[in-house]
């Protein structure tokens, strides 16, 4: 039986957190991710002779485990990963870890107890890759990745960069066009691939099969991410570890760098160091020439050009960069302007700030493209710097943002203050200068204040009209929400009479001398603020407006339904979600008010808390009566909703009851309170007491009146009594019934319950409360904007005036003068 993945994924971070003690987590996620590569290759192709990995005598998991609780524990692991290492050409990569060492695992019984429970983690049944595993399920690849990502986020500042934010690494390989990759033969590169988890993406894109290569400086990282290039069913990824300024390892025969179809990146922010071992002027490469020599101190432009000599001549790549490589000056003006005039510059993204581990700045994608380089006259930039949500004490992408970078980049859409085409003319104005604001200005409208209205009463109509999506769609609801605004004018010297409170003389002014008339582009609310809501909820336009967006939600799950019954064991689950999700942003492109990718991330989120893991374990499983998935309620609001509702109204009544039981106690709790012989030491009413003093004072007249209130409470609580046993025999009852009709369960009733019944209810349920939403905006806006203006400026004065006058007559009657 399969286990919910975010369960067994969350279930090992916690397990092996907890073992970690005082080891720093940079060091400790080394002796985490060689545990469970050694688990995964055993598991996978221990018994495989034609495996890509073999497996020899004494380097499997299973003889680590045979060492558990013994003395040597740690020794022996080392030898069995050498073992393993040496059989596949990868020492220096799984055997840097070492597992004898006391000054981080402990001395004696700790380093023991230590190891023992960390191989113990990992002997988790549901862990078992080598039977009744999904084609294409990289439940161990993920899992690695998940650990990875929290080893990031425990790790800090200083070393957490080796891990790129999987949103962010997707975001890459698809705006690069990877996916259209036609031939296996097409080779993908990343110059500082870290834990490899940009290549994972990249390669994760096309299903032709790429060729991947990475160097990384750092041998640990570099050790990891072969491992997670096996992990994910990559073995062939050449992974390299050295430092690609100074000695790239990928090279022709003839001694120029290898070029690639794809390239993507993520090197050290202004890394201060780029030149350490290297002399620029003198690059035997070549990649400086034409362009210019980075400052000493910042070489995000060394990767940059790097990047760029290493790609084929119509090679593309995606490199992740601080937002100053956008506009700092002085020889990074220079190289990006020689940049610019060559063409290679596609688009920009800037991204939101804090999602990276390793810092807290902004940052951007450049996405390069060698291909037609010559006749760009133009870059695509995105400002994507808002759409994000707060993850802890990070940002995160969320997945409405990943897909709307995606498709704008892609379709090169401009949206208002997101996204624009910006001519190389215009950028040449700018000296080149590429910092985004320049372009695309996404500073929110400026709430400004109508003096006027404040003075003379009215709702100002450019706030009305700030409206503009909403009218269209809601045109009657407008007039009848609003009307013109009465103006009322006062001769002067009335005017005058009435600031100075003479009422007497005010009341003599001839109506005539009073003229209103419709002040123009100022409006009244026609109703009251309370009415607000159930006037739009219930207006026949936002009606039809709601029953339209239903209507294409209903033509998406009609499909979808016929799509997901049809899944069956070994479908890959990636597959499914991308199907049904770009179906159901094709259904609400073309829908007013309603973005669409809104309500892509309501699937998304559906998708990633729950339907994730059912569908993993379907595709695993099949098509069966299984209670993770099928829970008692599905099957309760299916065929026994008679039994629960009789259950529910018994649960009413005991309620009724128990609340009757705590008036009456409250009612007397005070000093003369008559349950005090019937209380506890800690003021607790009890049946065995209540039933003691009720014989006590049985006959006795002179407490007839506690007698009575005692007798109620007694037969409250025996009523809460009866009806709390015969709820709890129902539900005995319900509860058998349920368990036998688990086991009737047929695979279309299998289908439709969790289909149907499960996934497209909630998901409807989530769609139905975002147009709510929509709705709710335009009210809450609404209600402002009337409240904001409601009182005029010389009608809170004339308030003032008429409280000070009352406060001065108060004070003149208690005896004294106001000055």
């Amino acid at each position: 039986m399969a286990i919910k993945k975010s369960e067994l994924y969350s279930s090992i971070w916690e397990s092996c957190d907890k073992l970690r003690g005082g080891i720093e987590p940079s060091e400790y996620k080394n002796y985490v991710l060689v545990i469970l590569f050694v688990k995964y290759v055993s598991d996978r192709y221990g018994n495989n002779p034609y495996a890509p990995i073999v497996v020899p005598a004494g380097g499997s998991f299973k003889d680590m485990v045979a060492w558990k609780n013994k003395p040597e524990i740690g020794d022996n692991i080392n030898k069995i990963i050498g073992r393993l290492a040496e059989e596949n050409e990868l020492r220096g990569i799984i055997d840097t870890t070492d597992f004898n060492d006391t000054t981080k695992l402990g001395k004696g019984k700790d380093m023991i107890d230590r190891l023992t429970s960390l191989i113990s983690i990992f002997e988790n049944p549901a862990l078992d890759f080598s039977k009744n595993r999904a084609e294409g399920d990289d439940l161990l690849g993920d899992a690695y990745e998940y650990l990875m990502k929290n080893f990031a986020v425990e790790s800090g500042k200083s070393k957490g960069q080796f891990y790129t934010p999987a949103e962010v690494s997707r975001i890459m390989s698809k705006v690069i066009g990877i996916s259209k990759a036609e031939k296996a033969s097409k080779t993908v590169y990343d110059p500082t691939c870290g834990s490899g988890s940009l290549l994972i993406k990249a390669a994760d894109e096309t299903d032709i099969g790429v060729t991947l290569y990475g160097q990384e400086i750092d041998i640990s990282m570099a050790a990891l991410a072969k491992m997670n290039m096996i992990l994910h069913h990559y073995p062939s990824a050449k992974i390299w570890s050295d430092n690609t300024l100074t000695t790239p390892h990928f090279v022709e025969e003839e001694g120029s760098l290898k070029t690639f179809d794809f390239a993507v990146a993520n090197p050290p922010f202004s890394d201060k160091n780029w030149r350490n071992g290297l002399d620029p002027g003198n690059d035997y490469f070549r990649r400086f020439d034409g362009y210019g020599t980075p400052p000493n101190k910042n070489g995000d432009y060394a990767y940059v050009l790097h990047l760029l000599k290493s790609l084929k001549i119509k090679g593309k790549g995606a490199i992740i960069l601080p937002h100053g490589v956008l506009f700092r000056g002085n020889i990074e003006a220079e190289i990006r302007k020689n940049i610019i005039k060559r063409g290679y510059i596609k688009g920009i993204i800037g991204l939101p700030a804090n999602l990276f581990y390793g810092t807290g700045i902004l940052a951007c994608i450049i996405v390069i493209d060698k291909e037609d380089a010559h006749k760009r006259s133009e870059i695509f930039m995105i400002d994507a710097s808002k759409g994000f949500v707060k993850d802890g004490n990070k940002n995160r992408l969320r997945e409405q943002d990943i897909q709307k970078i995606v498709d704008v980049f892609n379709n090169r859409t401009e949206l208002p203050k997101y996204s624009q085409r910006v001519s190389y003319e215009e950028i040449e104005k700018n000296d080149y200068n590429l910092n985004i604001p320049r372009y695309i200005d996404n500073s929110e409208a400026e709430e400004i204040q109508d003096i006027e209205a404040h003075l003379k009463g009215g709702i100002p109509g450019r706030e009305i009209d700030a409206l503009a999506d909403y009218w269209p769609v809601f045109p009657t609801l407008r007039e009848e929400l609003f009307s013109a605004f009465r103006q009322t004018d006062i001769k002067e010297y009335e005017q005058a009479a009435l600031d100075t409170g003479d009422e007497e003389e005010f009341a003599e002014v001839s109506e005539s001398r009073i003229t209103e008339y419709n002040r123009k582009d100022y409006y009244k609310l026609n109703i009251e603020v309370t009415d607000l809501r159930n006037k739009v909820l219930e207006h026949p336009e936002y009606k039809a407006f709601k029953k339209e967006v239903l209507a294409s939600f209903k033509e998406w799950k009609d499909d979808t339904v016929l799509h997901l019954k049809g899944m069956k064991t070994n479908d890959k689950a990636k597959t499914i979600i991308h199907t049904i999700s770009e179906g159901l942003l094709r259904k609400f492109t073309a829908l007013s008010l309603i973005d669409k990718y809104d309500i892509y991330q309501v699937l998304m989120e559906y998708w990633k808390g729950t339907m994730q893991d059912d569908v993993h374990l379907i595709v695993v499983n099949g098509w069966i009566a299984d209670k993770d998935i099928i829970g008692e309620d599905l099957l309760i609001r299916r065929w026994f909703s008679k039994e629960q509702e009789e259950i529910d109204l018994k649960k009413e009544k005991q309620e009724q009851a128990f609340g009757e039981m705590q008036e009456l106690d409250e009612e007397n709790s005070g000093d003369d309170d008559l349950f005090s012989d019937a209380r506890t030491d800690k003021g607790k009413i009890t049946k065995q007491l209540v039933k003691s003093r009720l014989k006590v004072i049985e006959k006795d007249p002179e407490n007839e009146e506690e007698y009575s209130l005692l007798e109620k409470y007694m037969n409250l609580l025996e009523k809460e009594t009866r009806i709390k046993k015969s709820v709890k025999d129902l539900e005995k009852e319900l509860s058998k019934k349920v368990q036998l009709r688990y086991g009737t369960l047929t695979e279309n009733e299998i289908k439709m319950l969790i289909v149907d019944d499960k996934w497209m209810l909630k998901i409807e349920e989530e769609i139905e409360t975002a147009l709510d939403m929509i709705a709710h905006r335009l009210i809450s806006r609404i209600k402002e904007l009337a409240e904001r203006y409601e009182q005029t400026l010389p009608e809170i004065e004339n308030e003032v005036r008429e409280q000070t006058k009352k406060v001065e007559e108060h004070l003149q009657k208690m005896g004294f003068q106001w000055k």
